[in-house]
């Protein structure tokens, strides 16, 4: 049975970790948003060739991703500190006022996400944004636990489609189609032959 999770990366990209025939880098727009994003990435994500929050910060100029979980390496909730910060989580308290100037994004399975909220205090207390389920008939990579599952990518796209306009938030939602599809011909669903 073949990996998604690339144990080195012979013949992948580096950057989107796809088999180089099907690297997406150069079709990965530039988006500038005013929101600063701060992805929290499980550690257990950060080598899955799947893994959409990768994608995401290749075209958010503003978009840090750090990790949680690493072995020996416990998370630094004082990336958390910065004033107007909201998280982007189903369960967080809804958030009142003006727009705020950092997005904390979690990125894992769900019970992993759910998981490092519980064990991160500091992600308890921020303010909340949520968004609606997405469309049941949605392309999926990985197949969500419940309906209102989505990709890191696609949650991203939502909220800075709340928080700055649909226009903004198109072009990284026609990404993810072009990075399902790129990852389906990489699994021999899809023809290479469009691709090369």
């Amino acid at each position: 049975m073949r990996s998604s999770t690339p144990e080195d990366l012979s013949g992948r990209c580096e950057r989107c970790y796809l088999p180089t025939a099907l690297c997406l880098c150069a079709d990965v727009p530039v988006i500038p948003t005013r929101t600063e994003l701060l992805i929290i990435r499980h550690n257990k994500e950060s080598q899955k060739s799947t893994n959409t929050a990768r994608i995401a910060a290749l075209a958010l100029p503003r978009c840090h991703i750090v990790s949680y979980g690493a072995p020996g390496a416990p998370f630094d909730a004082s990336v958390l500190d910065t004033p107007d910060t909201w998280l982007l989580f189903p369960d967080a308290p809804e958030a009142e006022g003006p727009p705020p100037k950092r997005l904390v994004v979690i990125d894992g399975s769900w019970a992993q996400a759910r998981r490092m909220v519980q064990r991160v205090p500091a992600l308890r207390r921020l303010p909340g944004l949520r968004l609606p389920p997405p469309a049941p008939d949605t392309r999926r990579l990985r197949k969500p636990p419940h309906p209102d599952g989505m990709s890191t990518l696609e949650a991203m796209a939502g909220a800075l489609a709340r928080l700055e306009g649909e226009e903004l938030a198109k072009p990284l939602l026609t990404l993810h189609e072009l990075m399902i599809e790129r990852v389906l011909a990489s699994r021999g669903r899809l023809g290479w032959e469009n691709y090369l």
